[in-house]
């Protein structure tokens, strides 16, 4: 009786082993993409309010469109990308590159015309790129980038690489020409390209309401057999889910897929912009009720994390959103000689 008792404990204790070790690993694994998750979207959200700062102070010129607000969106697209996978966004793109893994130095030296930006200080806020992380750029004409990410999946589908197109647009360019043209012939080709709707709810000033006949952007695409879904914007784990189905959709070759992610910006749409189409209580109850990073942190204190462990992330982001500050600052302005170089290509 006394082996039979020691035998049923054994085997009692193998249950509770098994099945508890693989939870306690998922758990682990999900942990780890919350705090993942929320550093990137913080890192973003510290970078776009330094640099609304430093435009303040009049340190960056021109055009910025910040990303505020919207961080949820990039970063869980990201999280469903793999090493290869192309970006091409919107004149709204900071966020993007930082997601893409662009050093924060660079980005923002490029903000304030420096040498030391990505594109040495030529291309501003608009126009950046890094060929190294695959982003092939922020875009000032609106909409111009759905042709040209479309353009990047028929690559991908004519070299027979399993590379994704992750193409952005706003609502405001859901309606532009181009952007059905592309349609077209991503889903003729079946072209491996992720439309991504950022439906911020306002173009310039007009509210998508008054702006769209379509009431559902994510079914835009279904006259050319495109599927879409509409997705919950400020989840970034409703974001990565349904990029991941995108994702597995294209790479295994059945064509474009269309992602409407509802989200929303903060800030207005431009630097210049007051923003005065909407009331404080509508941006007020957005941020309150529905703000992605709040959100996160909320669920790593829910599975237990240690609030030091989450100073610390905010701690790692504060020091190189000032130091990519200070950079921007002291790198020195381009030279003229640069106005001649990218410029001309002799094949």
């Amino acid at each position: 009786m006394a082996q039979a008792a020691e035998t049923k404990k054994r085997v009692a204790k193998g249950r509770e082993a098994g099945p508890d070790r693989e939870p306690a690993d998922k758990d682990h694994a999900h942990r780890d993409l919350l705090l993942k998750a929320y550093r990137d979207m913080l890192l973003i959200r510290r970078f776009e309010e330094k640099a609304g700062q430093l435009y303040g102070m009049g340190l960056i010129g021109g055009f910025c469109h910040l990303y505020i607000g919207q961080e949820a969106v990039v970063v869980g697209v990201q999280l469903a990308l793999s090493d290869g996978d192309q970006v091409i966004t919107s004149y709204r793109d900071h966020g993007h590159m930082l997601a893409t893994g662009m050093e924060a130095r660079g980005v923002m030296a490029e903000l304030t015309g420096r040498w030391g930006g990505y594109s040495h200080g030529k291309g501003g806020s608009m126009h950046m790129f890094s060929k190294e992380k695959n982003f092939f750029g922020g875009h000032g004409i609106v909409g111009a980038q759905v042709s040209l990410g479309t353009g990047l999946a028929f690559s991908n589908w004519y070299r027979g690489s399993d590379r994704v197109s992750v193409t952005y647009f706003g609502e405001g360019a859901s309606n532009q020409g181009q952007v059905y043209e592309s349609f077209n012939m991503a889903a003729l080709m079946k072209l491996p390209v992720i439309y991504v709707i950022e439906n911020n709810r306002y173009g310039m000033g007009t509210s998508v309401d008054r702006a769209s006949a379509s009431r559902d952007l994510s079914k835009n695409g279904v006259p050319w057999g495109i599927p879409g879904i509409r997705v919950n914007g400020m989840d970034v784990l409703a974001v990565k889910d349904a990029a991941g189905q995108a994702v597995a959709h294209c790479r295994a070759g059945k064509g474009p897929y269309l992602l409407e992610m509802e989200t929303y910006r903060y800030r207005g749409h431009s630097m210049s912009d007051p923003a005065r189409y909407r009331t404080r209580e509508e941006v007020q109850a957005m941020r309150t009720q529905h703000d992605a990073i709040e959100s996160v942190h909320h669920k790593l204190e829910a599975l237990g994390v240690d609030e030091a462990a989450i100073k610390a992330i905010d701690d790692e982001v504060k020091a190189i959103i000032q130091d990519a500050a200070d950079f921007a600052q002291k790198s020195p302005e381009p030279d003229p000689s640069e106005l001649w170089t990218d410029v001309l290509l002799e094949g």
